[in-house]
């Protein structure tokens, strides 16, 4: 092992700015270089009105397929964007340099933009500063992860599917990323966060298993236990054999329950709802979805992620959405909460936008119930690890489809029999959320049709499986 190399001074950042407190490691720009970049523009701006966004990102992934590492890329990056607003018109421009010519040209675009808009009568004068809830979301150990951290995990995943006669593929990735929002009438918000993601698929001659997890902090990713996780499901998915389709009391787990009900959040926006797109029009306030349903969105929520405020600046309100099964409020910009004479809720786009807004740390209700209770009170009934290639076939009735993946199994008088092969669905998810009759504990949940949120896994009757596939 090589000796620890000595102490050596901070390095100033590398943009200037003069951050000694930050370690050598830490990629940040910091609050104070993403105002120093908004006021150069503002200088610069002969709009009526400047906004400016800035967002710094640096990632590092690392690669594995075949039981090898096979790629580690890393990447740091900025990109600005400036809106101007000049006599009721706007429009955006961005670039990725920080130096002077650069801004200007970015300055002197987004103005020239905007002078051939027509006019928006809808505008609204920017906002002054904003009292903001602080959150805390930057990990100093996911921030300061290296090629050799993420290295050592894989390395053990990889051995391990050795030892098991696997074949095992997937990522481990860490980030930083800071988001500063500025304009000419003094606002300045400022978010950073970490992000820690494992992803792994454990591949068999006839069957797969797959396990996933974010975080903000590094120390919640336990590789080890997600691969045995998905290793286990490779193994038991063995031999699947083929059973009819229909319907049948389904449980699901919570990234399949994600992977589902992520295709509801635009439907809570007030623009959605406004123009005869969700398949909440007509319905808020009646009874749609079981009395087990209760639903906000609640970026305060210990495990999310995301800025405190949105695209306009405004804070972000905690909005309870489903209540006993009941739609009873919908998410609002500013604009659209001046439409619908309501008040904004912080969910607002950045503008230039024709959607409006929308709900992105969705939280539902859970229970207490373990998935092992689910399938020991299941006299018949089909067990999802997740799923995919989900489509949405009709929005009103909100009836999706897709298919089941990486896990597949038929449960019979309590236990589970066996792994059968997967299946194509067609399902209402109004209808779901309607026949669920036992949920577990709601937790953070990662798959890949949808933006992670907090959902419990769902025993749900008369689930519609339309066809058999061949695998």
């Amino acid at each position: 092992m090589p000796k620890p190399a000595k102490k050596k001074k901070a390095p100033r950042s590398r943009a200037g700015s003069g951050h000694k407190g930050l370690a050598a490691h830490d990629h940040r720009l910091g609050a104070s270089e993403l105002r120093r970049i908004a006021d150069k523009i503002f200088k610069l701006s002969e709009a009526d009105e400047t906004e400016v966004d800035v967002s710094a990102v640096t990632s590092a992934l690392t690669r594995f397929a075949n039981n090898t590492i096979h790629q580690n890329v890393a990447e740091q990056g900025i990109a600005i964007s400036v809106r101007a607003v000049v006599d009721g018109r706007t429009a955006r421009a961005s670039t990725n340099k920080t130096d002077e010519e650069s801004l200007r040209r970015v300055t002197a675009a987004a103005l020239e933009l905007a002078q051939v808009q027509p006019r928006n009568p809808a505008l609204l004068p920017m906002l002054g500063p904003q009292k903001l809830q602080k959150v805390d979301r930057f990990n100093a150990k996911t921030a300061a992860a290296t090629p050799a951290d993420r290295a050592r995990a894989v390395t053990r995943v990889c051995q391990m599917a050795d030892r098991q006669k696997q074949t095992t593929a997937g990522i481990f990735s860490t980030g930083l990323s800071e988001f500063a929002l500025a304009n000419s009438r003094g606002l300045f918000e400022y978010y950073q966060e970490t992000r820690a993601e494992f992803s792994v698929t454990i591949l068999e001659k006839d069957s797969s298993g797959w396990a996933k997890a974010t975080s903000a902090r590094i120390d919640e990713i336990d590789p080890d236990a997600l691969a045995e996780r998905a290793s286990k499901k490779a193994a038991d998915s063995r031999s699947p054999r083929e059973i009819p389709a229909g319907k049948y009391t389904t449980i699901l787990e919570p990234p399949a329950v994600l992977d589902l009900v992520g295709f509801l959040f635009y439907d809570f926006a007030g623009t959605c709802v406004h123009d005869q797109r969700s398949c909440f029009t007509g319905r808020m306030g009646k009874k749609l979805f079981g009395e087990n349903i209760s639903i906000w969105d609640d970026v305060y929520h210990p495990v999310q992620l995301g800025p405190p405020f949105d695209g306009e600046g405004v804070p972000r309100q905690r909005v309870t959405l489903v209540e006993k099964g009941v739609p009873v409020n919908l998410v609002y910009s500013r604009a659209t909460a001046k439409e619908m004479k309501a008040k904004p809720t912080g969910h607002g786009f950045s503008l230039p936008s024709e959607d409006g807004e929308a709900p992105f740390n969705l939280v539902f209700s859970g229970g207490k119930a373990s998935t092992e209770e689910m399938i020991r009170s299941t006299e018949r009934g089909l067990l999802i690890t997740r799923l995919w290639y989900i489509r949405e076939v009709d929005p009103y009735k909100k009836v999706l489809t897709g298919m089941t993946r990486d896990g597949t199994f038929l449960v019979e008088n309590g236990r589970v029999a066996g792994a059968v092969r997967n299946f194509r669905f067609n399902q209402s998810i109004i209808d779901m959320l309607a026949n669920v009759e036992m949920m577990g504990p709601a937790v953070r949940a990662s798959g890949e049709e949808s933006f992670d949120m907090v959902v419990p896994a769902m025993k749900v009757r008369d689930f519609n499986f339309s066809e058999v596939t061949k695998f």
